[in-house]
């Protein structure tokens, strides 16, 4: 048998497709908690209207969707959200709930326009239901901070944290981007020519896909905010509101960064192209220069009769002078020209 990796355990699912759970309550912290348990804490009255569970499955394991319908009570529109290909932000209210589909970068990879998916979500003030094909990079970074103890206090906060971990894991690429555009500038100002256009190429087409994704969800949240559901107080909303701002920061950087790529290719392409031109002027001066020696040699080698200076003592020293001499005229008006 090969040897498991520890990403595959890490993120496998049961047999409902769980790939965990946890239920948080005021002044604890996080429990883990299963499927079974989980449709039993729901069906029960709560000792605290506070208390709340998350659920995270994978759609990668076909039971997930299943049992999903036979077990929670979920909205159609949630499930037909799952169906959905990678496209736009979704951010609105089903009745009481709230469902949210958004974008993040795939777990544990190099970042690449492909390396992109979607965790759907489902939220009510007990319940908090998310969805992924694939591992996503914020939503590992919200489980570590709830292994490590961090408490929540409410479903909404749940959410604003994983939008600050969203905003924070595009703050991430962002740095590591701007520090290699940062080293292609320095080689582009010592006239180093080094660097690949399709390397500038490549980033600046992962980051305009990822700002495309990611730049519709603080304004689809601030519109939650001008109507939010009764349930959320004063402090989730302040919470909400602020995971907006951070995550509008960051795609605004993006955009900046973007930006920025588009000069360097801009000043890359003028510089091949001049130092091409260059080239170009010097091959171009050095068949001109070639071009008279070239013509008398095939002349003079057609070994007939009646060549010029054939019979004359100084015929070579003629033809050496006469040659030098319009080799030079010409190499003076090539560089005139070049000049002007």
């Amino acid at each position: 048998m090969g040897q498991v990796r520890p990403s595959e355990v890490s993120y496998g699912s049961d047999t409902h497709g769980l790939v965990w759970g946890y239920r948080f309550a005021p002044g604890q912290t996080p429990a883990p908690i299963g499927c079974e348990a989980a449709v039993q804490w729901l069906k029960a009255p709560k000792a605290d209207a506070s208390e709340f569970i998350w659920l995270h499955l994978s759609l990668s394991n076909t039971a997930a969707e299943r049992w999903m319908h036979e077990s929670l009570e979920l909205s159609e529109s949630f499930f037909e959200t799952l169906r959905e290909t990678t496209g736009s932000t979704r951010l609105e209210l089903e009745g009481d709930a709230l469902i949210a589909s958004v974008h993040d970068v795939l777990f544990n990879t190099s970042f690449d326009s492909a390396n992109i998916s979607t965790v759907t979500i489902w939220m009510d003030p007990h319940l908090v239901v998310s969805a992924r094909l694939r591992p996503l990079r914020s939503v590992d970074r919200l489980r570590a901070a709830l292994k490590s103890g961090q408490s929540l206090r409410s479903s909404a906060e749940l959410l604003a944290q994983l939008l600050h971990e969203q905003a924070q894991v595009l703050v991430d690429i962002v740095r590591q981007s701007t520090t290699q555009v940062d080293d292609v500038e320095d080689k582009l100002l010592a006239n180093r020519v080094s660097v690949s256009r399709s390397e500038l190429s490549g980033q600046r087409r992962s980051l305009v896909r990822l700002q495309r994704l990611l730049a519709p969800e603080p304004a689809a949240l601030f519109r939650l905010l001008s109507r939010p559901p009764e349930w959320l107080t004063e402090e989730d909303l302040g919470d909400l509101r602020h995971a907006a701002e951070e995550l509008s920061a960051a795609v605004a950087d993006c955009a900046a960064l973007t930006e920025r790529i588009k000069l360097l290719q801009e000043e890359l392409t003028a510089t091949i192209e001049e130092q091409t031109n260059r080239t170009l002027f010097i091959l171009t001066l050095v068949t001109v220069l070639a071009l008279p020696i070239n013509v008398v040699t095939g002349l003079l080698g057609m070994n007939v009769g009646g060549i010029p200076l054939q019979q004359h003592s100084h015929g070579f020293a003629w033809v050496v002078t006469s040659l030098t001499l319009v080799t030079g005229l010409l190499a003076y008006l090539l560089l005139l020209r070049r000049r002007d």
